[in-house]
């Protein structure tokens, strides 16, 4: 439901600045548009529902490796990331992010070399919350075999991924 809310918000934003938008709220409709109309510019989530919002990057930059892609994500980390920049997307944002801050990431089109570097190294359960999404990354999302290379059970991790991560 807030996912359903926050694209319409976004989507009223976009179309004030004269985008064309179009909205999908899981990976299958958003590939059905984008085969219909390949896009100039996607603004995905990490998270659609239950499902990697990463497929559609991939699929997008299959269809045309021009289209500007934002990810945008509550769960925020290094490794999922760094497989949005490698699969495509040009900028990654935190949530919550307005309207501005992702047109100006849409826009983008190098990095930013006056972003500061943080003097405080990341707490403890920052580092492990990382480390959960590189591994599950590693084995592209696929959580029991993850859990099996952390030497986990699978529920342990899917409550420790579930989890928000500390902001730093």
């Amino acid at each position: 439901m807030m996912m359903k809310r926050f694209c319409k918000v976004l989507r009223g934003a976009l179309e004030k600045r004269n985008f064309e938008v179009l909205v999908a709220n899981d990976v299958s409709g958003g590939i059905m548009l984008a085969e219909q109309s390949v896009p100039e510019y996607a603004v995905i989530d990490l998270r659609i529902g239950y499902e990697s919002g990463l497929e559609l990057v991939k699929k997008l930059i299959t269809l045309d490796a021009n289209t500007q892609i934002v990810m945008l994500t509550g769960f925020a980390s290094i490794a999922t990331a760094v497989e949005a920049i490698k699969l495509g997307a040009v900028h990654y944002l935190t949530k919550p992010a307005n309207a501005d801050e992702i047109v100006a990431a849409l826009n983008k089109n190098e990095g930013d070399t006056t972003v500061s570097i943080s003097e405080t190294p990341l707490s403890v359960k920052r580092l492990e919350w990382e480390h959960l999404q590189k591994v599950l990354m590693q084995y592209d999302g696929n959580i029991s075999a993850a859990a099996r290379a952390l030497n986990m059970h699978r529920r342990t991790l899917q409550r420790k991924l579930d989890k928000r991560p500390v902001r730093e």
